[in-house]
């Protein structure tokens, strides 16, 4: 039997921190939440919709180029259809 991964809580636990420390999500940031996805080396359903969701709410106008090629380095590798501001 295969436990699912709870890793997806933790992301978003820890986005919550990011957005609170100063209302913007930081590139760094945003690896590093990557990195919990990927502690179990597969980034699963879970993983991939809180991404998603934490993605669509960032505001475009904000996100500085490195931030905006980042996110569509993620959508490509992962599938991601979500585009910031899309929660908006």
């Amino acid at each position: 039997m295969n436990k699912e991964s709870r890793d997806y809580l933790e992301m978003s636990y820890h986005s919550i921190q990011c957005f609170t420390n100063d209302g913007k999500l930081l590139v760094d940031e945003l690896d590093e939440l990557v990195a919990i996805a990927l502690k179990d080396g597969v980034v699963d359903e879970n993983e991939k919709r809180v991404l998603g969701t934490i993605i669509a709410k960032l505001t475009p106008a904000e996100l500085p180029p490195e931030m905006l090629g980042r996110i569509a380095e993620l959508q490509q590798k992962y599938g991601l259809t979500v585009s910031p501001g899309a929660a908006a």
